[in-house]
């Protein structure tokens, strides 16, 4: 079939059906709504991406992402030292200063162990891990690790590595109903996690 448009235009949409949620359809029209606002989205867009191409870094502490190293929030000395998050994702740190509900320090593990896809504890940043849990300064290593097979794999990892430093307690997310959530929508999983995690009233 031949093509529509010129090569930069299809290199456009090609980049763009890249990024996670848009397929070539999506990508498509994003494409055509672009073009369409040149000058209010496109030009803007353009700046901003080689913006962030060009300033962009990983914070050398934290793992977060940022434009400074350390990042926004490790420099930040109203947080709470001796509370350390340990996170999955830059998206799931993200996730939690969005709900606003801990001002503590975080880690960015950069994934989780999968042994299936390869990712063994050397692909993961557990070693800085372990060097800023043995930190006097802490008192508690969150794991905010999502409630998977990998997730809870890796929860136990970092449990028993961090086992030998008794000035710390180590403890993870609760799982079970979410606030709102009624019971005959959720799933068996979710609801025998709900259980196992009950607290007195």
């Amino acid at each position: 079939m031949a093509s529509t448009t010129g090569p930069e235009i299809e290199k456009l949409i090609q980049l763009l059906a890249r990024v996670p949620g848009l397929g070539p359809r999506s990508a498509r029209r994003a494409a055509l709504h672009l073009i369409k606002k040149k000058e209010q989205l496109l030009g803007p867009l353009a700046e901003a991406l080689q913006l962030a191409h060009d300033r962009i870094m990983v914070c050398g502490a934290c793992g977060n992402i940022d434009t400074q190293n350390p990042c926004v929030i490790c420099a930040d000395h109203k947080r709470d030292d001796g509370i350390l998050v340990v996170v999955e994702e830059v998206s799931d740190l993200w996730a939690l200063e969005r709900a606003g509900a801990v001002r503590a320090r975080y880690h960015v593990l950069g994934g989780v162990l999968s042994p299936l896809d390869g990712v063994t504890p050397e692909h993961l940043n557990l070693a800085a891990l372990a060097v800023r849990a043995a930190d006097p300064a802490v008192r508690e290593v969150i794991l905010a690790l999502n409630a998977t097979v990998d997730g809870q794999t890796t929860a136990y990892y970092i449990a028993d590595m961090l086992a030998h430093l008794t000035h710390i307690k180590v403890s993870r997310l609760a799982y079970g109903v979410p606030v709102g959530g009624e019971l005959d929508y959720l799933d068996e999983g979710t609801l025998s996690a709900a259980l196992k995690q009950r607290t007195a009233l």
